[in-house]
């Protein structure tokens, strides 16, 4: 699948880049290879929503602030509206599509958002859940937050209570205000995991 349509303009009906302006782009992305051309100012929300039809990742405020449109890239956590597609070249990218298991299984964070019902309308559902999922990571990996006790052992996993939970998500609006649910969300799957 390729970034230009049939006539040549990219998606939208914006004249394609110059040749010069274009790069041969590999993304493994949810498990499987894509290598597309792509226009080097695209950015990875647009090639993953237009180019490849995940639709998991929303365009929320196009500047980085919201979180709607988060996904993992080697693991960590990014805001996709703000990653050039082409400086991924050879990256992993997950989206919550790819958070699925086996048979279709809910990842345990979609299985707890539902349990908990952490959401209303849903649209930032999918960038909660995939930064729920990074934040899980880098605080058994012993990345501090802004509310991390200073005298905790440097490099040690950081426990995840209510306020480690809140701060780590901080990037990520809820614009129906579900966060009390989203937290116990978290806490389940953190619970669980430990």
């Amino acid at each position: 699948m390729g970034s230009e349509n049939d006539d040549g303009a990219a998606p939208g009906g914006a004249p394609a880049a110059p040749a010069e302006q274009r790069s041969a782009t590999t993304l493994r992305v949810n498990a499987e290879h894509h290598t597309l051309d792509l226009d080097h100012r695209r950015v990875l929300l647009d090639v993953l929503r237009e180019d490849l039809d995940l639709t998991g990742a929303k365009k929320g405020c196009d500047h980085g602030q919201c979180g709607a449109c988060t996904v993992l890239v080697d693991g960590r956590r990014v805001n996709s509206c703000l990653q050039l597609a082409v400086a991924l070249d050879g990256c992993e990218v997950t989206t919550v599509e790819g958070l699925l298991g086996e048979g279709e299984a809910l990842h345990p964070l979609q299985r707890a958002f539902l349990d908990r019902d952490a959401f209303q309308c849903g649209y930032c559902t999918p960038g909660q859940i995939c930064s729920a999922v990074g934040v899980i990571a880098e605080a058994a990996a012993g990345h501090p937050s802004h509310v991390t006790a200073p005298g905790a052992p440097s490099g040690r996993p950081v426990p995840l209570d209510r306020d480690e939970i809140r701060e780590r998500l901080s990037g990520n609006l809820c614009r129906c205000g579900a966060y009390p649910r989203i937290v116990d969300a978290v806490e389940d799957v953190e619970g669980a995991a430990t």
